[in-house]
């Protein structure tokens, strides 16, 4: 049986993130509180890795993928979860606009995780007015 990287064995709780190449490594450390055990491809050094590979390491590990790009929304759709991915749509913003995207839809994310048919959830800065 596969080991989550928070010790657990299985299970989908996908309360794991896996934030893309295009995505600061930092994030992880700075949304601990709130997904812990979370990595960046490149603490897993799978940073260089398809799409498609890192598809399938965030489905064997169970994470939910969070890219910065549009890349893993056919996959969703294509195959289904697991993985989940999470994509933030946010175009050319600081890491921290991305951190407070995610911080402030973290119920957003809980119950994203907890629909089981889900595959794809898109989050957005706030409009300007």
């Amino acid at each position: 049986m596969q080991t989550h990287p928070s010790g657990r064995s299985g299970g989908l709780s996908m309360r794991v993130l896996l934030f893309d190449q295009d995505l600061s490594r930092h994030l992880v450390g700075h949304l601990r509180d709130f997904f812990p055990h979370s990595a960046h491809v490149t603490s897993l050094e799978v940073d260089s890795a398809t799409d498609h590979e890192t598809w399938d390491n965030a489905r064997q590990h169970d994470y939910m993928v969070v890219p910065k790009d549009s890349d893993f929304r056919p996959l969703a759709f294509l195959h289904g979860p697991p993985p989940k991915v999470l994509w933030v749509r946010a175009g050319n913003v600081s890491t921290a606009d991305i951190l407070q995207i995610l911080a402030g839809h973290v119920e957003a994310i809980e119950r994203f995780v907890a629909d089981g048919e889900e595959a794809l959830l898109v989050l957005a800065p706030p409009a300007h007015s």
